[in-house]
């Protein structure tokens, strides 16, 4: 299904589209959040021989450039935080393993992912609230929150789970 003006779309906002719906991911017709995050899964993979740091700063980069793809495609399908939107999903994932082993305890990547997303589903305050903000930052501002108030959740279960064993 073609959106308002497709065919007369600049090669720019053809990419940002393509990467703000998760290279298709987003058009799923069931769960498209959910589906649209497991990129996230792959850059996390990607970047786990890197130092916190650097994943810090390619977290914060990748925050920071997902504010203007999900701007313009909100724009191109012409909804306030459209549902194929999801690279707000996938672009602040890495963000909620932050500091955690999952390298030496693979579950821990998928006990982030869905912590992650129901933190995402439920939005706590801050992150509804600010839904509200203007274009890409409004759809980008709940998911940093989400995956900020997620960190926190992963770490403690971690930190729980070392005292059990």
């Amino acid at each position: 299904m073609k959106a308002p003006g497709e065919e007369y779309t600049s090669v720019t906002t053809r990419v940002a589209v393509w990467l703000a719906t998760g290279f298709g991911l987003g058009y799923s017709p069931v769960a498209s959040g959910t589906v649209g995050s497991l990129p996230g899964v792959l850059i996390v993979m990607a970047l786990s021989g890197w130092s916190l740091k650097a994943q810090i700063v390619a977290a914060a980069v990748m925050t920071v450039v997902a504010i203007p793809i999900c701007g313009r495609a909100e724009e191109f399908f012409g909804r306030k935080d459209d549902g194929r939107i999801v690279a707000d999903e996938y672009l602040t994932f890495l963000i909620c393993t932050l500091g955690l082993p999952w390298q030496a305890h693979p579950w821990m990547l998928a006990q982030a992912f869905v912590v992650t997303r129901i933190l995402d589903i439920i939005k706590p305050p801050p992150a509804r609230q600010s839904q509200s903000l203007a274009g890409g930052l409004g759809i980008v501002m709940d998911d940093l929150l989400s995956s900020l108030y997620a960190l926190a959740a992963n770490h403690g279960i971690w930190w729980g789970l070392q005292r059990w064993m």
